[in-house]
């Protein structure tokens, strides 16, 4: 196994700071997807207030679209400063830098343009937790490819599938947005059986999309942190799209059964 990362995988840089955060990450992020899975949930969109029982102080609510642009601007914002603070050395880096400015402009702008919101909102501890693992993600993600400069390349070049991969991943995960935000009219407040596209097939196609842009932003940097990242992120998009499965089950009669929650046929 290990001969194998090696060949697709940059060697660890010289930073206590990358491989602690690289280990923190994978576990932390991987706990949240058991922890939905189990119903505790981070608690936004339809899950925003489930937890609200359980809780023995007061919570601070966000409206949806407030609560959304705390989770993308601070890691959009650190994209863009990327490009000042790492020089261009090389392709990887600079493609690295571009696709995850290019994922976290795209979400703030379908957060300000294209969300339509129901009556939910986003508690501020959640918001608070989801924007530091996004900003510390592309933080690290960036300097730990910066780290790599003068290293020898792996043998098993992956950037330009990761091009591919990435631009399908943004593509069908924005795709999948409008078809949600054309379910519900402005005045409309209520959560419907998505439908069209993958719907038909996985209860949350969107997080499959977006999936698929963490393994292209991965393929591209072929460094430790991001495989770390993209690894709990599958983890925890699994155990958060099983739980909005169980959520449509519980709530729509009509919901038909043989939608899965992520992975079509399959999961």
């Amino acid at each position: 196994m290990a001969s194998m990362l090696s060949c697709v995988i940059f060697p660890p840089p010289p930073s206590l700071i990358i491989s602690v955060m690289s280990v923190v990450s994978l576990v932390a992020i991987s706990g949240l997807g058991i922890s939905e899975i189990l119903g505790k949930h981070l608690q936004y969109s339809r899950f925003w207030n489930l937890n609200s029982e359980k809780s023995t102080r007061m919570q601070i609510k966000l409206s949806s679209r407030t609560g959304m642009l705390v989770f993308y601007v601070p890691a959009f914002l650190s994209g863009v400063a990327s490009f000042v603070l790492y020089p261009n050395h090389n392709l990887r880096l600079f493609l690295v830098k571009a696709t995850l400015t290019i994922h976290f402009f795209k979400r703030t702008i379908e957060v300000l343009f294209v969300h339509k919101y129901s009556t939910s909102g986003v508690v501020l501890d959640s918001a608070i937790l989801i924007s530091s693992s996004y900003f510390s993600a592309t933080s690290s993600m960036i300097h730990g490819q910066y780290l790599t400069q003068g290293f020898p390349e792996p043998q098993v070049d992956l950037k330009y599938p990761g091009v591919l991969l990435f631009l399908l991943g943004i593509s069908g995960n924005l795709y999948h947005h409008l078809l949600l935000a054309s379910l519900r009219t402005k005045s409309d407040k209520e959560y419907k059986i998505p439908k069209g596209g993958l719907f038909g097939l996985v209860i949350c196609p969107h997080y499959l999309f977006e999936v698929l842009g963490f393994i292209g932003i991965l393929f591209i940097s072929q460094t430790l942190y991001p495989l770390c990242f993209t690894v709990g992120t599958i983890a925890y998009l699994m155990g958060r799209s099983y739980a909005t499965r169980r959520w449509y089950l519980s709530k729509f009669e009509d919901f038909p059964k043989d939608v899965k929650a992520l992975i079509p046929y399959v999961f």
